[in-house]
């Protein structure tokens, strides 16, 4: 009954396509839409606007007054964390229309949609808005006759551009701290899916956040993002996504005004297991629920799994008994774990890396299929190479998909070695009963963060984010008002 519930709620959905911009909803200006699919059965859930340049040049003058007239960053900080606070009650009272329309866009479980992904969407806009007027300015040690202030003022227009794969999470973790710090703020959702940012523009507004302060524009990468990327009148670029693109963001940002450009992108984090493992089955269970959640599609999957070989039988024995507790559902059933891909592009591409391994000599021991394709949605089996060797495609690229690729080791320091031996740097793992050990191990691992006997450890507390072509800058913590806020030394002589 409670799962046809949830099919009964998508029948009768209905949501508002426009982008929204200085508190109204409007179509772009070129009035071109582009279809909204859901990958769960290929529906067609609706018409989105396309924006552009042009449209984003009124977002951007939208949000440029709404700085420059103070009616955000003006307000006290005390003021500023009550609006965020109702912002963040009304996202856990919309909570089950968010979840359905995370769903339905972008092919997760609806159990995790709402366990997951509204309530640490809830959880990050509160915990910036109660930090914020708890930050302190600095004043120097000067000598008698002079009084130094430091103090964090707004950088200012932030343009957020997120991917598809968390909508709602990365967008919370790029607009909670902007709008916090004082910023106006324009988001631009991934075309892929738009729904919940969307739908957060009303939920915005309705909190108090005044007109002008927060826009959304859906469109294309190349035409709404680029326009946002390359715009002189905003202040700051956060972005989430592939490493191709980051990089074009970074290129965009010097073409333009120098604006600051923070990216947090792509991995193919390390998980690493040795023979002195102080518990080997909770070793498997996190390595298979890892990389299978999300359907894979997540940034710091552990996608490549490292297990010294006197344990690597005894560790695939147990994974191949699990792989079929993640065998892909309908995601509107509650008691499904794992759901859809996001689209058939992503999907063809997911296939052409597990066609990459098995002809490059990787073994196959389970999944490499297509799955439920009469559903007219998009769904993979969770798949397990062995025998991988760390030059293989399948080990070097990001395959965002529920594919995991197994590399034998004998010797640690081979294992870091190979660990280390990519372009990316986002996480890493290590497990071992050897405090000492696990502790060196960590400090030569190449990540931004590295997991000791667990994965996937997390909290808004930590800061998250990568070295090497994984980013720059980080999310979550306190130290993501550092990407928000600019530093102004304020000298006075004291006669």
């Amino acid at each position: 009954m409670k799962n046809r519930l949830w099919h009964d709620r998508a029948a009768t959905l209905n949501f508002d396509g426009r982008a929204f911009i200085d508190g109204h909803r409007k179509w772009a200006l070129s009035e071109k839409t582009f279809d909204n699919q859901s990958p769960v059965d290929g529906r067609r859930l609706g018409k989105i606007a396309r924006c552009e340049a042009a449209d984003i040049d009124l977002a951007v003058a939208a949000a440029r007054r709404a700085l420059n007239d103070g009616r955000w960053a003006g307000l006290a900080p005390a003021a500023r964390k009550r609006v965020l606070i109702r912002f963040a009650d009304l996202v856990q009272k919309y909570g089950e229309e968010l979840a359905l329309l995370e769903t339905l866009d972008m092919g997760k479980p609806i159990k995790y949609s709402l366990s997951v992904d509204v309530n640490a969407t809830a959880n990050c806009l509160r915990w910036y808005g109660e930090a914020i007027d708890k930050i302190y300015d600095e004043i120097a040690p000067t000598a008698a006759d002079s009084l130094a202030l430091i103090t964090r003022e707004p950088v200012g227009v932030v343009g957020a551009i997120v991917p598809w794969n968390y909508p709602m999470i990365m967008a919370a973790w790029k607009i909670a701290p902007a709008l916090a710090a004082g910023n106006s703020v324009i988001l631009k959702p991934s075309e892929k899916s738009p729904l919940t940012a969307m739908r957060l523009a009303d939920i915005a507004l309705e909190a108090g956040i005044p007109s002008g302060v927060f826009n959304v524009v859906p469109g294309f990468g190349h035409e709404a993002g680029a326009a946002l990327a390359l715009h002189m009148d905003v202040d700051c670029i956060g972005f989430t996504g592939s490493t191709k693109i980051g990089k074009q963001i970074l290129q965009m940002a010097g073409m333009s005004n120098l604006k600051r450009a923070w990216t947090e992108l792509g991995g193919k984090s390390a998980n690493i297991v040795c023979a002195d493992c102080p518990d080997l089955d909770a070793a498997v269970a996190a390595a298979i629920g890892s990389i299978y959640f999300n359907q894979g599609e997540s940034c710091n999957a552990p996608s490549r799994l490292f297990v010294e070989s006197s344990v690597k039988d005894r560790f695939l024995e147990k994974a191949l008994a699990m792989i079929p507790l993640f065998q892909p559902g309908d995601p509107l059933d509650e008691d499904s774990i794992m759901g859809a891909i996001v689209d058939a592009t992503q999907l063809n591409s997911v296939m052409a890396y597990i066609s990459a391994g098995t002809r490059e000599g990787a073994k196959l021991l389970a999944g490499g299929i297509q799955l439920k394709a009469e559903s007219g949605g998009y769904y993979i089996a969770p798949t397990l190479f062995d025998e991988v060797n760390n030059e293989m495609k399948i080990a070097r690229e990001e395959i965002f998909g529920p594919v995991l690729s197994v590399i034998g080791f004998t010797d640690i320091n081979d294992a870091i070695r190979q660990a280390n031996d990519t372009p990316y740097g986002l996480q890493a793992a290590i497990w071992t009963a050897d405090l000492s050990r696990a502790i060196n191990i960590s400090r030569a691992l190449r990540a931004g963060t590295v997991h000791v006997n667990q994965y996937d450890g997390d909290d808004i507390t930590v800061p998250f984010g990568g070295i090497k072509q994984s980013g720059n800058g980080r999310d979550k913590s306190l130290h993501a008002f550092d990407k928000y806020t600019e530093l102004k030394t304020t000298w006075i002589r004291i006669t």
